[in-house]
Order: structure tokens, then C-alpha cells, then sequence
């Protein structure tokens, strides 16, 4: 007999949100975790944001170098220190764990699985390390992957860079690792933007993770 709450586990909704302030963004993530009833709805944003550094729970200010005009956030999910800026797609699951039997290691896994396959079909070879949680390109870190998880419900998430100005990278320390170079698709030799990268995702996302079918964007601002 099927679970009384099948309904619920509909393939969560997909949102592209454009590009969207950090912190509001942030606030909107932490309420809708906070808010979440037994039958609340999973959704998944796909976004960009201006340029900011946000500093992970655990993250040492010492890591945060030379951040100029850029802003400095902390912020209430792992990890240390990293940047986000135009150009880099942002992936925010708020998903339902318990519901969804995923484990926290289950979902980063999904995460950095689904790049890697993705960016496989553009011709790129990419890996994760366990010890180091992220998207790999010899030895330049392509992907970072950050999460919180409230009242069993998950937020942060994802961030690819695709076609941006790595520059501000070397503000900081990226992720807490003094020297870590990091890239982006278009110095792979990739040319696609966020949002086209998002649709060749999603779908590997969702199949990893057990979310069922990616439905299509349910488009949200630019």
C-alpha cells in the first residue's frame, strides 16, 4: 500500500529566480525551513548573485584575505569561506530529508555527482573528494557545495562557476585552502550560460537525489 503522503512527494518545484540579492535570499531559505509544515512542498531555486563572500558557521576570519568593496556575510551553513558573483550558477535544494530518506551525505553526494556527469557530456572530466566537498578539474576547484539543514529540511547548497571573473577568488582563501585555484566552464572551453548549465543539470539532480522527473523552470525575475 502506498504511504498516505505520496502526494507530497511530487517532484519538487524548480525556480529560476534570476539574479537576487544574498541576504534576503538567504532570509527567504532560513523562513521557508522554519515554516515548513508535515506537507509542505520541496522546491529547488536556480539563481545568481552580485558579488559577496559569505563565511561558513565554522569559517575563520583569517581566511578572508583582501575583500575590498566585496562583502563579507556570515552565513549559517559548512564550510569556510567562498565567493559568489554573476556568471556562477547558485543551486538552493529546500527539500524535506526525513521525508525523502536522504542523509546529508546523501544529498552532497547527489550534488556533486550531477556535475560531474553533467560537465562529462561537455567534454570535461571532473571528480569530487570526499575530504574536500566540491567539483574538481585538475586540481582547480570548478564547483562548492555548502548545506544547512533545519527542522530536516535543507537549504544553501550548490555554486558552478560557468562563465565568470574569477578574480575576487583571490580575496580569500576559497573554502579554507591557501593556494586552491579555482576555474570556471568557459576556461574549460565551455560556452553556456548559468541558466542554459541549470536545464542540463537539473535533470542528473533529480535523478541522483530520487526527487523523480525535473519538471521545467517556473521562471521567476530575469
Amino acid at each position: 500500500m502506498s504511504p498516505p503522503d505520496v502526494p507530497s512527494l511530487a517532484a519538487p518545484r524548480l525556480r529560476w529566480r534570476g539574479t537576487l540579492p544574498y541576504v534576503p535570499t538567504w532570509r527567504a531559505m532560513q523562513e521557508h525551513a522554519a515554516q515548513r509544515t508535515a506537507d509542505g512542498s520541496d522546491e529547488v531555486w536556480c539563481l545568481e548573485h552580485p558579488p559577496v563572500y559569505t563565511l561558513g558557521a565554522s569559517g575563520r576570519t583569517e581566511h578572508v584575505l583582501a575583500p575590498g568593496d566585496v562583502p563579507v556575510v556570515p552565513v549559517d551553513r559548512g564550510g569556510q569561506v567562498t565567493y559568489h558573483g554573476p556568471g556562477q550558477l547558485v543551486v538552493y535544494p529546500l527539500i524535506d530529508l526525513k521525508r525523502r530518506g536522504l542523509g546529508i551525505r546523501d544529498l552532497i553526494s547527489a550534488l556533486e555527482q550531477s556535475v560531474v556527469a553533467t560537465v562529462a557530456t561537455l567534454g570535461v572530466a571532473a571528480y569530487a573528494r570526499r575530504e574536500a566537498p566540491g567539483v574538481y578539474v585538475e586540481g582547480k576547484k570548478l564547483a562548492s557545495v555548502g548545506l544547512r539543514v533545519r527542522r530536516h529540511v535543507s537549504y544553501h547548497g550548490l555554486a558552478v562557476n560557468v562563465a565568470m571573473d574569477l578574480a575576487p577568488f583571490a580575496g580569500i582563501n576559497p573554502c579554507g585552502y591557501a593556494g586552491l585555484e579555482v576555474t570556471d566552464l568557459s576556461r574549460l572551453g565551455v560556452r553556456e550560460t548559468p541558466r542554459g548549465f541549470a536545464a542540463r543539470l537539473l535533470p542528473e539532480f533529480y535523478a541522483r537525489a530520487a526527487l523523480g522527473v525535473a519538471p521545467l523552470f517556473e521562471a521567476e525575475g530575469g
